[in-house]
C-alpha cells in the first residue's frame, strides 16, 4: 500500500505509514518490536496515536485486544464523539514512552473505539479541509478583539464537534470573549491550548540553517534550555541572528556538542586569563581544544600568540613566584602541503575592498557620459530632442 506522497514505487512497506518519517513526524522506532514476550505475559493495552502527521501524539487503552498495526487509522473516544488518529506506537515500548512522557495508567486513558471505517476517514478528511480556513477567520477574530496572541494551529476533531486552538503569548491572555465569538462562529466546542516558542515551530516545521529539517519537528521531543553560555564555550560569536532558530529562541543544537567541549576544556589551566610578560600583560582570546592551544594578545594590539597548554601552564607558574619571561614560546602555525599539492581556492566570501568599489563607481559615471541623449525623430525625418511643449 502506498501513499500519496512516497516516491517508492509500491511504497515503502509499512502499511501505509512511512516509516522514514516524511509522512509522519516525531516517530519513534520500536526496538521491542522483535523481542518475544514470555507466554505468561499479556501484550500492553495501551497504544500510542498520532494526530496532525506526528504533530500531537496521545494514548489510548485497547480494551478490545484487538492487534493494530503501526500507520493503521483507527477511531478513537473524542469529546462527545470521537477522533480519526494513526497508530505510531504499540507494545512494550509504549511503557516506557509513557514512562518519559510521564503518563500514569489509570481509568482515565480513553479508548480506541474501532478500525476507521469509510465514513469516518470521510468525516475526518472533510472537517480537515476546514482547518486552513478556521485558522484564517479565528485570527481576523483574535485581531479585532485586540488580543496580544498568536494562533498557531488549529486542530478540528474527525466528528467536527470539537477544536482546539494552539496559540502562544507573551502574557496571561483573556480570552472569554473570544471562545463565545469562536464557538457561536464555528459551531463547536473551543479548547484553548497555550504552547511555546519551540513547539510552535516544531509544529509548522521547516528547514534550518543546517540545510536539514528542524530538529524539533523531526525527533526532538525534551526542550531543554538553552543560554548564552553554551555559546562561550564552544568559541562561538555572540550574534543573537545567527544563534536564534526559527523559533527566535537560542538554537537547541548548541547544547549538543557542549558536553564535549566542557569534557576537553578540564585540560586547560583555570585562572590564566592574562600572563605578566616582561613586554607587558597577555589578554586570553579563546581557547581551541582541537590543537589545545591557547591565544593570547596584547592591550590595544590585534595579533594575537598561540600558546601550549604547558606553556600556559609554566608562564602561570612563574608569574605567581613574580617572575616574568622574557619569551612567549609561541607554537608556529604552518599549512603544511602534500607532494605536488597547491593552493586552488581562495576563501573570500564577504571579503570587498573599497578599491574595487571606487574602479565601478568610475567605470559607471564614464558609461554614462558616453550614453547619447534621448532623441527621437519626427514625421520629417529629422532629429529632435524628446520635450513637451
Amino acid at each position: 500500500m502506498a501513499c500519496g506522497g512516497c516516491g517508492v514505487a509500491g511504497g515503502c512497506g509499512s502499511n501505509g505509514g512511512c516509516s522514514t518519517g516524511g509522512c509522519n513526524r516525531m516517530n519513534v522506532f520500536d526496538w521491542l518490536a522483535s523481542i518475544p514476550l514470555s507466554e505468561q505475559s499479556a501484550p500492553f493495552d495501551i497504544i500510542e496515536v498520532s494526530f496532525n502527521q506526528g504533530s500531537r501524539k496521545d494514548f489510548f487503552r485497547n480494551s478490545t485486544r484487538q492487534v493494530f498495526r503501526k500507520g493503521e487509522m483507527i477511531a478513537v473516544e473524542g469529546v462527545g464523539g470521537f477522533d480519526v488518529g494513526e497508530v505510531s506506537l504499540s507494545g512494550e515500548l509504549v511503557r516506557l514512552q509513557m514512562k518519559k512522557k510521564r503518563v500514569t495508567d489509570s481509568s482515565d486513558i480513553k479508548k480506541v473505539l474501532r478500525t476507521a471505517t469509510e465514513d469516518d476517514l470521510k468525516k475526518w478528511q472533510e472537517n480537515k479541509a476546514k482547518e486552513k480556513d478556521t485558522l484564517i477567520r479565528s485570527r481576523v477574530i483574535a485581531r479585532s478583539l485586540g488580543l496580544e496572541m498568536k494562533l498557531a494551529e488549529v486542530e478540528i476533531q474527525a466528528d467536527g464537534r470539537k477544536a482546539t486552538f494552539f496559540y502562544t503569548a507573551d502574557a496571561r491572555v483573556d480570552f472569554r470573549e473570544l471562545i463565545r465569538k469562536y464557538a457561536a462562529e464555528f459551531h463547536v466546542k473551543v479548547e484553548m491550548r497555550q504552547i511555546g516558542a519551540r513547539q510552535e515551530a516544531a509544529k509548522i516545521g521547516g528547514i534550518g540553517t543546517c540545510g536539514r529539517e528542524l530538529c524539533c519537528s523531526t525527533w526532538l521531543s525534551d526542550f531543554k534550555s538553552v543560554s548564552t553560555t553554551a555559546a562561550r564555550y564552544q568559541n562561538l560569536s555572540i550574534n543573537q541572528s545567527k544563534l536564534s532558530g526559527q523559533c527566535g529562541r537560542l538554537k537547541c543544537c548548541l547544547n549538543y556538542e557542549l558536553d564535549t567541549y566542557l569534557d576537553a576544556l578540564k585540560d586547560f589551566p583555570e585562572n590564566a586569563e592574562s600572563l605578566e610578560m616582561a613586554g607587558g600583560t597577555l589578554y586570553l582570546q579563546k581557547k581551541d581544544i582541537f590543537k589545545n592551544l591557547m591565544w593570547y594578545s596584547y592591550q590595544g594590539s590585534n595579533t594575537q600568540y598561540p600558546l601550549t597548554i604547558e606553556r600556559v601552564k609554566e608562564i602561570h607558574g612563574m608569574n605567581e613566584k613574580g617572575q616574568k619571561p622574557d619569551e612567549l614560546g609561541q607554537v608556529e602555525l604552518e599549512v603544511k602541503l602534500k607532494e605536488g599539492e597547491e593552493h586552488t581556492f581562495v576563501d573570500v566570501v564577504g571579503q570587498i575592498s573599497l578599491r574595487s568599489l571606487e574602479r565601478t563607481g568610475k567605470k559607471r559615471k564614464k558609461r554614462n557620459q558616453e550614453r547619447p541623449q534621448n532623441k527621437f525623430r519626427n514625421n520629417n525625418g529629422k532629429s529632435g530632442n524628446n520635450t513637451r511643449g
